[in-house]
Order: C-alpha cells, then sequence, then structure tokens
C-alpha cells in the first residue's frame, strides 16, 4: 500500500494537470463566446449540455461514477457559461 504522502503527492500532480486543462477549457469558451457574439446566438445551449454529459458518462471506464462525471462537467458548463456571459459583457461596455 502506498504511503499517503505519495498519494497526496500524485493528487497534486492530476490538480496540477487539471489546472492546465481547466485554463484551456476557459480559453476555448471565450473563443466560443467571440463566435455567439458574432452570429447572435445565446450562452446556453442546453440540449448541447445534455449531449456533453451523456458523452462523457460514456467515456467513462467505472459506471459507478457516472453521477459524478454529471456533477463535474454540470459545474465546468456552468462556469464555461459564466466565462462566455463575462466576455460578452466586457464587449459591450468596450
Amino acid at each position: 500500500m502506498h504511503e499517503l504522502t505519495e498519494l497526496r503527492a500524485e493528487l497534486d500532480r492530476i490538480d496540477r494537470e487539471l489546472v492546465a486543462l481547466f485554463e484551456k477549457r476557459m480559453a476555448v469558451s471565450r473563443e466560443v463566446a467571440a463566435y455567439k457574439m458574432a452570429q447572435g446566438l445565446p450562452v446556453l445551449d442546453a440540449s448541447r449540455e445534455a449531449q456533453v454529459i451523456a458523452s462523457r458518462q460514456a467515456m467513462l471506464r467505472d459506471p459507478r461514477l457516472s453521477g459524478a462525471a454529471a456533477e463535474l462537467f454540470k459545474t465546468v458548463m456552468a462556469l464555461s457559461r459564466r466565462e462566455q456571459e463575462r466576455v460578452m459583457e466586457d464587449e459591450q461596455h468596450a
């Protein structure tokens, strides 16, 4: 069995990767906001979000994590929407 410090170090490595991926996702979300503004599209696309959640759950190797994965991606998409709204608001005030 691994020592707790080794397990925590592994979690720290994973978290560093997650932070980098989060930043990349927010950068793409800003690009999505620019596209939506140019096309006059709303920030929220509920059918797309439902599709994303279902597809991410389907990617799981452990189906017991399905509910947690749905919660994770609902939160991530809510943060992405918030970032898109911020970009759109900033553009309106520019």
